[in-house]
């Protein structure tokens, strides 16, 4: 009985140890990034259900619940997820949330930008983020989250008025100023483990270390997976394709890859007959080599466009990772699959 008090007493005297706290994500690639930063000390949880769209989600109400426990919340940025936005704007400031797109170190480029880019710099800017994170987080909002706009989305682009007037509203907006894709760009998933690293480490410093470490390596592995997708995609590099929207360009500005057009500019509405008419004679001229529908979209219009001009139709590309077993692994199983969809397509 003295045996069984003296444990009593003795775990009483024990400091109680750190929660780790309760991560939120928008998408599949963040929820995988965050799961390796956080590896065995928990699991971030992932509002989007496989085979959703990200661009016009809609929450049940226990997922706005589960969003308002947060300890974290961690996410593209508005340009992504509107519908998180909203939702975003419904709960305390104090809440701690992390918008990637927006964040310093982050490399933005604007729809339309395929020239390749230089990412030498990206490592020293990942390394520099934990010492500017901590004076960027004293508030709930989202990291330069509204600074971003001076800095790409001025620039636009003008349309065909004709291509304008048989599509949706929301298409104008999709395809101007800043793209969101940026987790396409595996130098971007290098900065973000970093980042995710330095906030965990501010709301659970007992387990800094441990977030550090994870970091680390995921950043080892991102390296190891841009070597091993650049080997997959040099030798297709030059060789036009089309894709369904215009998602790709931090992917294709990256590995050297050309698009020859999308079918539609953005992800949240359909073509105009002047935009079908174009890319058809581009594709019926023999410009593009290949044709790729895309997830969550129907394969129709990709499959007619290349209809007796002699171009391939590939397997459909999932940019979002919408149709990937979520995890940790989701972000390189989603990006081989890129890679791999394209190579074997334009490689035929």
């Amino acid at each position: 009985m003295r045996y069984i008090i003296s444990l009593l007493l003795a775990s009483t005297a024990l400091p109680a140890l750190a929660e780790v706290p309760r991560v939120v994500t928008d998408m599949p690639p963040v929820h995988s990034i965050v799961a390796q930063v956080m590896g065995n000390l928990g699991q971030p949880d992932l509002l989007l259900d496989r085979g959703a769209n990200a661009h016009n989600y809609q929450m049940r109400p226990s997922q706005a619940a589960n969003l308002a426990r947060a300890g974290l919340i961690v996410w593209i940025g508005p340009e992504m997820s509107p519908w998180m936005e909203r939702a975003l704007d419904g709960l305390s400031p104090d809440v701690p949330r992390l918008g990637l797109l927006a964040a310093t170190g982050t490399h933005r480029q604007i729809y339309g930008d395929t020239g390749a880019h230089d990412h030498d710099n990206h490592a020293a800017k990942a390394g520099a983020q934990a010492h500017d994170h901590d004076d960027a987080h004293h508030t709930g909002h989202d990291h330069d989250a509204h600074d971003h706009a001076t800095e790409a989305s001025a620039e636009t682009h003008e349309h065909d008025h004709e291509d304008h007037a048989g599509q949706d509203d929301h298409e104008g907006h999709d395809h101007a100023g800043t793209d969101p894709h940026a987790w396409l760009d595996p130098a971007n998933a290098q900065v973000w483990a970093g980042l995710i690293a330095a906030e965990l480490s501010r709301i659970d410093p007992e387990n800094a270390a441990t977030y550090a470490a994870n970091a680390e390596a995921a950043k080892a592995g991102f390296a190891a997976l841009d070597a091993e997708l650049a080997a997959t995609l040099a030798p297709v590099a030059g060789k036009p394709f089309v894709v369904y929207h215009d998602a790709y360009g931090y992917f294709t500005s990256h590995y050297g890859l050309t698009v020859a057009g999308s079918v539609a500019l953005g992800d949240a509405s359909s073509p105009g007959a002047a935009r079908l008419r174009d890319l058809s004679q581009t594709v019926a001229a023999g410009s593009a080599l290949c044709l790729f529908p895309e997830a969550q979209h129907d394969p129709a219009l990709v499959t007619q466009m290349a209809d007796g001009s002699g171009a391939r139709v590939g397997a459909a590309l999932d940019p979002e990772g919408s149709t990937t077993e979520p995890g940790p692994d989701a972000y390189a199983t989603m990006m081989r699959a890129l890679a791999t969809t394209l190579a074997d397509c334009l490689n035929g």
